[in-house]
């Protein structure tokens, strides 16, 4: 089927159109600029955009700068776009001007379509949908908006879930006695308690610093326009758009403090991906652990039985793989490279503009999505549904020849290393090479050498 063109005229002239189309002249223009990649900008940083222009309107209308009934259909077109309609009319690639305002300008053409459509006349894009703004300051507060609501309704609750998920394990098998590994070397017991609750408080850490680092995120780069001066805004229009913004997304947000901060930098968002970064590195050291624990199930450390969800073989039959850990280690990998490509692009604040805030956007949003999808999926396929596989753990405690350690207050530091290194060499439990080399009974070794006692710290007695 032939596709059909109408011709849009911009200030730089005429540009074909797809017929349909609800975008105008300049988003074609960046269409046809720019093809670096598949990837279009995230639907959570559109529908931002979305947020700006309606909260915009409205603003605007309040403060008697914008007709009524031009401010209801900018605002009623931008919640369809809110609601997830017209997502495909916003064709333009990440890698495009460094501003955005390619993005930007199609979010004022699709709006300025649709809200025409409503009124029966002439909406402009320019005049009527980017009243009071300017993509430099439009762009970076998408940017935060769509931060913001991604963390507090993906993010955290997701985190929140693994939190929870991992006190649940805790009182299920938190008694279960097993080696503990420095170096990946044999240690002094653990019990299951004690190690889930490290990853517990990886997690609730990683989330309490995110939480924090997002009340400088809330401080709006709106109502400082061009270059941070706020030209051809109202005065009012800053405090009252963030306000309005406010009840309008049932998030907590003000305005900036100094608009040549936000719009000449991303430090907020840098900050914010840091955050990220450490919540990645917490996952994937959970997800690693969980891997040596399943190792097995015969040659490995067999501590735990994962969840089989499908065959790991395409040639070994019966082959079972932690795949859920595996996936989320690689997601986890993916959030810190995304954080190397923030830093870098955080840098290339140019005077009073960033010039890589499409990127910027792209990286942050694909980081907080990983994110939250890993800390689900680790909570509920494979943390919620492992096993403890207590035989394989009662075989490895009776023979760690670590558990000496408990009698150096006895004994002496040498004489212990000489009954741990015979009972290694030996493959003999501990407590029998100590019975026969030391003074001390076989009650008293038996308690000096308990692992359970041993997991509660102190010195023997």
């Amino acid at each position: 089927m032939t596709q059909t063109f109408r011709t849009e005229t911009d200030s730089m002239g005429d540009v074909k159109v797809p017929e349909n189309a609800l975008y105008q002249a300049q988003t074609q223009r960046a269409v046809d600029n720019f093809a670096f990649s598949k990837h279009t900008m995230p639907a959570s940083f559109i529908q931002a955009l979305a947020y700006i222009k309606q909260t915009a309107a409205l603003t605007n209308a309040q403060l008697g700068l914008l007709e009524g009934d031009i401010a209801q259909v900018i605002a009623e077109a931008s919640q369809d776009i809110i609601n997830g309609q017209h997502l495909d009319q916003f064709p333009i690639d990440v890698f495009q001007t460094g501003s955005g305002t390619s993005s930007n300008m199609n979010a004022n053409e699709v709006i300025a379509t649709l809200a025409s459509k409503a009124l029966g006349g002439d909406v402009s894009p320019n005049d009527h949908v980017n009243m009071g703004q300017s993509s430099n300051d439009v762009i970076p507060t998408a940017i935060q908006i769509s931060s913001v609501l991604s963390v507090e309704k993906q993010l955290l609750p997701a985190l929140e879930h693994l939190i929870s998920t991992l006190s649940e394990k805790r009182i299920e098998v938190g008694d279960a006695v097993k080696t503990g590994r420095t170096h990946l070397m044999d240690a002094m017991p653990v019990t299951f308690d004690q190690e889930l609750a490290g990853w517990q408080y990886q997690i609730d850490h990683a989330k309490c610093a995110i939480e924090q680092s997002l009340s400088a995120v809330r401080a709006l780069a709106q109502g400082g326009t061009a270059v941070g001066t706020g030209i051809n805004a109202d005065p009012r229009f800053a405090a009252t758009f963030a306000d309005n913004l406010s009840q309008l997304t049932k998030a907590s947000f003000t305005p900036s403090v100094n608009f040549f901060f936000n719009l000449s930098s991303q430090d907020a968002i840098v900050a914010l991906s840091g955050q990220l970064k450490t919540a990645a590195v917490a996952i994937m050291k959970i997800a690693n652990d969980l891997r040596w624990m399943n190792s097995g199930p015969l040659a490995g450390l067999g501590e735990i039985e994962l969840q089989a969800l499908q065959p790991g073989s395409s040639i070994m039959p019966g082959k079972v793989n932690p795949v859920i850990p595996e996936a989320a280690a690689m997601a986890s990998a993916q959030v810190i490279g995304n954080d190397a490509t923030i830093t870098v692009a955080g840098q290339s604040g140019n005077f009073q503009l960033n010039v890589m805030l499409p990127v910027i956007a792209h990286n942050i949003l694909e980081s907080i999505e990983l994110l939250a999808n890993s800390a689900n999926a680790l909570a509920d396929k494979a943390i919620k549904t492992f096993t403890v596989r207590e035989d394989n753990l009662n075989i490895a405690l009776a023979k760690n020849p670590i558990l000496v350690t408990a009698l150096n207050p006895v004994i002496g530091y040498l004489k212990a290393a000489e009954i741990a290194k015979k009972a290694y060499k030996e493959g003999r439990a501990i407590i029998d090479v100590a019975e026969e080399d030391t003074e001390l009974d076989r009650a008293t070794l038996e308690r000096l050498l308990d692992p359970t006692a041993l997991t509660k710290g102190g010195v023997a007695n």
